[in-house]
């Protein structure tokens, strides 16, 4: 996994994780839910946490592809990434919305409400998940969080728009969702 995610750019990437699984070991059980939306981002690219280069904050993002970067947003949300290309060149993969397959109890217990609002945006998803910043710098092929790559999606059932929430190149079209899937977080 990690070698295959060294070898892609942040927007290869954030379009090969669709489809993809999450693992998470909680309260005993295993929950997994498939990657429905992401979003790329690079050290050349002004909306990322790298553009300004390596920080204490960002030093994940520079080091080895299929690792977790967690941080911390607006006081309040934690958002997780996976870094993807070469060690030394800051880049990662914002995953913006899931859609549970199974554990589902688990993941209702962590957040207030149901059905799609259970996972259909970044810092939902990690309360859902349990990630916080004591995930930051995970190796996601190890237990309690795994990342397992499934076959790509067909191009017919992606779509590829601009970015949410962000005030740096907006028009950067590095958003990548399953086409229909509800879990989106939003068209």
């Amino acid at each position: 996994m990690h070698s295959e995610l060294a070898k892609l750019s942040a927007s290869e990437a954030a379009r090969r994780l669709l489809g993809c699984r999450l693992v998470r070991q909680l309260d005993g059980q295993a929950v997994a839910v498939i990657i429905v939306e992401t979003e790329a981002y690079d050290q050349t690219d002004a909306a990322s946490h790298s553009y300004n280069g390596r920080t204490q904050r960002t030093e994940v993002m520079f080091g080895q592809a299929g690792y977790l970067y967690v941080y911390f947003t607006y006081g309040m949300h934690y958002c997780c990434n996976v870094v993807v290309g070469s060690e030394g060149h800051g880049a990662a993969v914002l995953i913006r919305a899931v859609q549970p397959i199974s554990g589902t109890d688990i993941i209702a217990r962590r957040r207030p409400r149901g059905g799609v609002e259970l996972t259909n945006g970044p810092a939902k998803l990690c309360q859902a998940l349990g990630i916080d910043m004591r995930m930051n710098g995970h190796d996601l092929a190890q237990p309690p969080f795994e990342l397992v790559l499934t076959a790509p999606l067909a191009n017919e059932s992606v779509a590829t728009t601009t970015r949410i929430g962000i005030s740096k190149a907006k028009d950067v079209k590095w958003r990548y969702y399953i086409k229909g899937n509800d879990y989106v977080s939003g068209i």
